[in-house]
């Protein structure tokens, strides 16, 4: 587990406000300062920003069963109902607002690079031996970005899972590492949008069917080709940049999932 001091004074002082995460209409203090990102106000329906998208990303994976939470900054029902689903998992108090309750739990989670405590830019990036995130059809900027935000969705099922280890056996893929390992010539993996799962505690199918409701619009499981050790997740639903239509495609026919 990697919480660094930082995050954990932050939640320190959080849990230690009464009433931390009742009234939406007071704004967050700043002293909860963290090394990723500190939220400054108290987020809720109707609010928008930067700070929303920053949320969403870090609550894409409580999206529900075949939904995603845009990252459009815009705090609507989807980001409302992931928030509730988060804080529910958390046993945090179950309102919809994000606020010093919340935040202190999504400062524990992540890291100073703002990746979540259990995963990491190196594991997202292990097609073909590590080499970095350029050599994609995205800057590599842009690839990283995607990443974290399938690290995000990878942390929430994680959790939903039993808090139990996943290891990602692929994840963002050049060019040539995708030709390499033979992969879709429109794979998900070049996008950073996808990663390759398994797990030592649950299922092949357990992790396919929890995928379901992480906000995953790609999924491919056991009776999928190829797909009998391990499960493929991804984004595509919100990929614009693969010149696909924004769509949702799942088989994982031994898992009852078609």
């Amino acid at each position: 587990m990697r919480v660094n001091t930082l995050k954990r004074a932050a939640v320190a002082i959080a849990l230690a406000l009464p009433g931390a995460a009742i009234a939406a209409v007071v704004a967050a203090p700043a002293a909860h300062a963290d090394g990723c990102y500190t939220w400054n106000r108290n987020l809720y329906q109707g609010r928008s920003g930067s700070d929303v998208r920053e949320l969403q990303i870090r609550v894409a994976g409580w999206a529900g069963n075949r939904d995603i939470v845009e990252l459009d900054g815009i705090f609507g029902p989807k980001t409302h109902a992931a928030v509730r689903r988060f804080q529910q998992a958390y046993g945090l108090r179950v309102d919809g607002v994000a606020g010093p309750e919340t935040y202190a739990k999504l400062y524990e989670l992540q890291d100073n690079d703002c990746t979540p405590r259990h995963f990491s830019y190196s594991e997202l990036d292990d097609g073909c031996g590590r080499g970095g995130w350029s050599g994609g059809p995205l800057s590599a900027s842009e690839t990283r970005e995607n990443a974290l935000h399938t690290m995000w969705k990878l942390e929430a099922m994680r959790r939903s899972l039993g808090d139990e280890p996943l290891y990602v056996t692929s994840g963002f893929r050049s060019h040539a590492c995708n030709n390499q390992v033979g992969g879709a010539s429109d794979s998900q993996h070049l996008y950073g949008t996808s990663a390759d799962v398994v797990s030592r505690t649950s299922s092949l199918c357990e992790v396919a069917r929890d995928a379901r409701n992480r906000g995953f619009s790609g999924i491919f499981g056991p009776g999928y080709p190829d797909h009998d050790d391990h499960v493929h997740v991804d984004s595509r639903r919100e990929n614009n940049d693969d010149g696909a239509s924004n769509s949702t495609s799942w088989s994982a026919p031994d898992c009852g999932i078609g």
